[in-house]
């Protein structure tokens, strides 16, 4: 059975992207998801939301609902799709609305400090 667990993230996290600090936030959360890596969801709070523009991708996951994507943007390049976030988390996942997560990629750093 496919379960997901959502917790709070120990310790300060952080995400950079093109040498800018997109996130630093305290109040992570880490959701674990059966069969699958973890994933860190910031709070839109803690991101500097003008680096990210809205994508018109979306995907559907049947434990946590509907995401819309963004793309980092930076002075050297466009990140398509590089972010997501579940604005309507569907019932057991409703921590991670108003949350936004990442893919760590060659450019994009995930990390905790």
């Amino acid at each position: 059975m496919n379960e997901v667990t959502i917790r709070a993230a120990d310790g300060v996290w952080t995400v950079r992207a093109g040498g800018a600090v997109l996130v630093e936030s305290r109040n992570a959360l880490v959701l674990s998801e059966t069969g699958m890596s973890d994933v860190i969801y910031f709070p839109r709070e803690d991101i500097a939301m003008a680096f990210l523009d809205t994508s018109d991708h979306v995907s559907h996951c049947p434990k946590k609902g509907d995401a819309s994507y963004f793309s980092i943007v930076t002075k050297s390049q466009t990140l398509k799709d590089a972010a997501w976030s579940y604005e309507n988390p569907l019932p057991g996942t409703e921590q991670i609305k108003d949350h936004i997560a990442f893919y760590a990629t060659d450019y994009v750093t995930i990390e905790q400090i």
